[in-house]
């Protein structure tokens, strides 16, 4: 079993993605533990797959899922966290908004003080914030923070959709396989998951560098919302299993 997986969902980014993966292959040349790449294109259109195949063609370490149609990004996060063979597993950004060198800020919490999963956070005090992004997706993002804290019943985690998270196998694999939501509010879901099946959570500071051109627009957010109610209501009605196994 690998040390660690490294999973990158990635749509229609053939214009960073290299970048990226350099950015992480790199990293771990350096490191003294092994590891894995996992890259999941999620139906792209452009020349996403052409650029991550050739990049990884001489790189075992390295290796892709490219799926013909669009899914979403959970979707293809939650096949990347169950297909990895990892240890200790995480899942980044194709964008490299959090660059791969916090992850050793993050060891100590999984290693040391038996925290199961954890996660960056651009709320939490030490944390940078570099952005570029429309008034409108600030304004919202700001506020629908509290209210999938509340709904979520998150509310002693302050930022859940930042997308360097670091989980142990088990964690991973008991919460991925439970969980349904397939586009951008699938991190509340991974977290109200992480939550209700007693895993410890550690949330810490990260430098986050947003160009603002994400692909999140105001309809994504229209989505989210009714995903966060969805959610709620799975919970309710338990249709992820938890009842059952307690």
């Amino acid at each position: 079993m690998k040390h660690l997986s490294v999973v990158i969902p990635a749509y229609n980014e053939e214009r960073r993605i290299k970048g990226t993966l350099e950015a992480v292959y790199n990293y771990f040349l350096r490191q003294d533990y092994s590891w894995e790449g996992v890259i999941v294109s999620d139906g792209s259109t452009d020349r996403t797959v052409e650029v991550v195949t050739e990049f990884i063609s001489n790189k075992p370490e390295l290796s892709i899922i490219a799926n013909t149609r669009n899914h979403g990004k959970g979707y293809v996060v939650r096949q990347g966290m169950l297909q990895a063979q990892g240890d200790f597993r995480i899942f980044i950004d194709a964008d490299n908004a959090i660059s791969i060198e916090h992850i050793e800020k993050f060891w100590p919490y999984l290693l040391n003080e038996d925290y199961d999963v954890v996660i960056g956070s651009i709320e939490v005090s030490g944390s940078e914030i570099h952005e570029e992004a429309q008034w409108y997706r600030r304004l919202l993002g700001k506020y629908s923070k509290y209210l999938i804290r509340v709904v979520a019943g998150l509310w002693e985690i302050r930022d859940t959709q930042r997308a360097f998270k670091l989980f142990t196998a088990k964690s991973a694999e008991d919460i991925f396989s439970r969980a349904k939501i397939n586009r951008w509010i699938f991190d509340v879901e991974v977290l109200a998951l992480a939550k209700k099946l007693g895993y410890k959570i550690k949330e810490l500071p990260v430098v986050w560098n947003n160009p603002g051109d994400s692909k999140v627009n105001l309809k994504s957010y229209f989505g989210s919302l009714r995903d966060l109610f969805k959610i709620k209501f799975y919970f309710f009605t338990d249709v992820y299993g938890i009842k059952k196994t307690k």
